[in-house]
């Protein structure tokens, strides 16, 4: 039997993008091993502590409703879009505009990879969330907050808390 032999030149993925599509996989993996579910009351407290607040107007409750009818509090949640973007972390930021992921020359208003959306520490989600909320729509720009939150009586999502 004949041995094939492969030409070398002829690739399946550039080099490149092989790499880059690696390396995306191994920083979703860290750092859906540095994920949380928070409690309600524990984002809430998070959340006051980095001044969400009365930020824009918006309540804290507002933040807490939305971080649940996102993400359910969960730092690791992950939505792919039919058109290759994603939805990522507590508050489920869009690649298409808020942060780069493996899809190039997106926009990347908040200069940051999608994948530092995904961890414990809220801290990026936090910047870029209030980058988000600086646009003309706010809050309004989640459908979630629209659909659950806005103009609602929200004063249960931090009743009984402690800051």
């Amino acid at each position: 039997m004949e041995a094939r032999i492969r030409d070398p030149r002829r690739q399946l993925c550039p080099p490149g993008i092989t790499w880059l599509a690696l390396t995306y996989l191994l920083s979703c993996l860290l750092a859906c091993s540095k994920a949380k579910v928070f409690s309600r009351c524990e984002l809430a407290k998070a959340l006051h502590e980095f001044g969400l607040e009365g930020y824009r107007g918006y309540d804290l409750a507002d933040w807490v409703c939305l971080a649940y009818y996102t993400s359910g509090f969960n730092t690791a949640a992950v939505d792919h879009e039919a058109d290759g973007s994603t939805n990522n972390g507590i508050f489920q930021i869009s690649s298409r505009k808020w942060c780069k992921n493996l899809i190039p020359n997106g926009p990347n208003i908040c200069r940051m990879y999608c994948t530092d959306l995904l961890n414990h520490d809220l801290k990026d989600s936090i910047i870029c969330v209030m980058k988000i909320v600086q646009e003309p729509q706010g809050l309004g720009y989640w459908e979630a907050w629209r659909h659950h939150c806005q103009g609602r009586d929200l004063s249960d999502w931090v009743d009984g808390c402690d800051f």
